[in-house]
């Protein structure tokens, strides 16, 4: 099997399996998606998702949560860990829109890859799942399972898993199959612990079941 079938075989069967999977961080609005996924460093999706309902209720648009200052953001993002850091870029990336894209988060990749505390995976995350573009997100449950899988061949920065990636898979599936990946990594081949291979849809395809 080469890596073009063995990858459109992934993409199959991980749809089979998780039809519905999609972004686990909540938002309904762009700019919330991009707050999210810059706190979503180093925590879960979960916490993150808990975190926001506070700081949305006190800033509930872009032009106050930019009227906001790095600390009066962090007092209530610091659960999330890393809130100086995390804090100071958001209210950075708030102004930039605020002030050059009224309020808007910019359709274009480059474009969102300059703003603050924006890098491609959050990029191709907004262009996936807000815009309907095509995107890979190269996570850690990506990184991790298409090395496993044999999809790539010991590659781990996500840059190179990308480029890797936009050569194999479909432009349609980017996305939605970088979703699946990540529900995959958290339920079956799991990081912290053995994988669950007796239960994975890929058991017979994959380079290193049982490993």
């Amino acid at each position: 099997m080469t890596k073009e079938e063995l990858t459109l075989e992934v993409i199959e069967r991980l749809k089979k399996a998780y039809p519905d999977a999609g972004c686990t961080l909540d938002y309904n609005e762009a700019w919330k998606l991009l707050v999210s996924v810059r706190l979503a460093a180093q925590c879960t999706d979960a916490r993150v998702n808990v975190v926001v309902e506070d700081l949305y209720a006190k800033y509930p648009d872009v032009e106050a949560l930019a009227g906001a200052t790095p600390e009066e953001i962090e007092a209530i993002v610091r659960p999330c860990g890393l809130g100086r850091s995390k804090a100071r870029d958001i209210s950075a990336c708030m102004k930039l829109l605020r002030d050059e894209y009224g309020g808007k988060v910019p359709d274009d990749f480059d474009a969102l890859l300059k703003l603050p505390g924006v890098g491609r995976k959050s990029a191709n995350l907004i262009m996936g799942d807000v815009f309907g573009k095509p995107a890979i997100v190269t996570d850690t449950h990506c990184i991790r399972l298409v090395n496993r899988i044999g999809i790539v061949d010991g590659i781990k920065e996500p840059k190179k898993v990308e480029m890797a990636l936009w050569k194999l898979v479909p432009a349609q599936e980017g996305s939605d199959f970088c979703h699946r990946l990540v529900y995959h990594g958290r339920d079956v081949c799991t990081a912290r612990t053995k994988p669950h291979c007796d239960r994975c849809c890929l058991e017979d395809i994959c380079k290193k079941a049982g490993v």
